[in-house]
């Protein structure tokens, strides 16, 4: 195992150290237990915005924590829910007297986690709602899920409900929107190579050398099937095809395309992957009005890319193209 790290244990820690240290001009960093909250939290009469999941897929939650996002964030170890006390802490942090939404990925250890901690909240008198994504249409049930995965549209997600939030929205209308992004967007991802998660020290499973995962999960989890490696082009079209067969996107509709990195791909085949998504999206009479092009739902080193639509409006357009400043998505400001 070759990794940037001091120990495994530390990992988690050292990582909230250092964005202690790069980003606490707009962010504040809780160690016991660990959170990451804005720097300007509580906002009064704001309805707090707070997700989380395990470590290991950086940027997200973390990078996604300030002004027009997600109020806080709560970290796992390297692919492990983060513990109730863990949102519980952060949610009351984040309360400004308008409730606090969860933003929750379809995973079954952080859906109970995350309903302790509403419960908990709950009897503190703070109102609490919930979202969960579940927008992977690769499998239906998986070795961490009851249900589909949520992936990518997590990402979108979080960007549009904080901009809702930051406009005051409250929380009953939020948890609406949110069903709303839930129901409107879908997503799908491949391997090229495992990911080696670092108190494991081995590759979480594998590939030949001439092998790929289609509709692999963000823990290394099987997908649909595992084919001989083909062109940028060909494994664009085993993502898109499912993603806009599934909902299904209507001809006319716009879009927000999303096409994420799984952490060890380079910027230069995302936007290989992106030109024949546009094309196929623009053979389905689809209209990219908004689109996002990087690596911001990562799976450790893995080589790999996502694809996620999501149906938008004029009032979603507006939310997506609102100011939103933190450290990996910043806009408008």
């Amino acid at each position: 195992m070759k990794k940037l790290i001091n120990s495994p244990e530390d990992v988690v820690r050292e990582e909230l150290e250092g964005i202690q240290l790069a980003h606490g001009d707009r962010l504040r960093v809780s160690f016991d237990p660990f959170y990451i909250v804005r720097k300007d939290a509580p906002v009064k009469g704001k309805v707090g915005l707070l997700s989380g999941g395990g470590s290991g897929h950086e940027p997200m939650h973390g990078g996604f924590v300030g002004a027009g996002m997600l109020d806080a964030a709560c970290p796992g170890h390297v692919f492990t829910s983060p513990t109730p006390d863990q949102m519980f802490e952060a949610g009351k942090a984040i309360n400004g007297g308008a409730g606090v939404l969860q933003i929750v990925k379809n995973y079954t250890g952080d859906v109970m986690n995350f309903d302790l901690a509403a419960e908990m909240l709950h009897e503190e008198g703070i109102d609490v709602a919930t979202v969960l994504t579940d927008d992977d249409v690769a499998v239906k049930d998986s070795l961490y899920t009851a249900g589909r995965r949520g992936v990518g549209l997590t990402v979108l997600m979080e960007k549009l409900l904080g901009a809702a939030a930051q406009k005051g929205m409250p929380l009953s209308e939020m948890k609406a929107l949110g069903d709303q992004i839930r129901a409107s967007g879908r997503s799908m991802g491949m391997a090229l190579t495992p990911c080696t998660v670092p108190h494991l020290g081995k590759p979480s499973f594998e590939l030949g050398e001439n092998e790929m995962e289609v509709g692999i999960g963000i823990h290394g989890e099987p997908g649909r099937h595992r084919v001989p490696v083909a062109s940028a082009d060909e494994i664009t079209e085993m993502l898109m095809e499912p993603i806009l067969s599934d909902l299904p996107f209507h001809r006319g509709e716009q879009i927000i395309l999303f096409v994420n990195g799984m952490g060890g791909t380079p910027l230069i085949e995302l936007y290989i992957v992106y030109r024949k998504a546009a094309q196929i999206a623009e053979k389905h009479g689809l209209k990219i009005s908004r689109n996002l092009i990087g690596s911001y739902i990562t799976s450790l080193e893995m080589a790999g890319a996502s694809i996620t639509a999501l149906r938008a409006d004029d009032a979603l357009l507006a939310l997506w193209d609102a100011p939103v400043n933190t450290p990996a998505l910043r806009w408008g400001v």
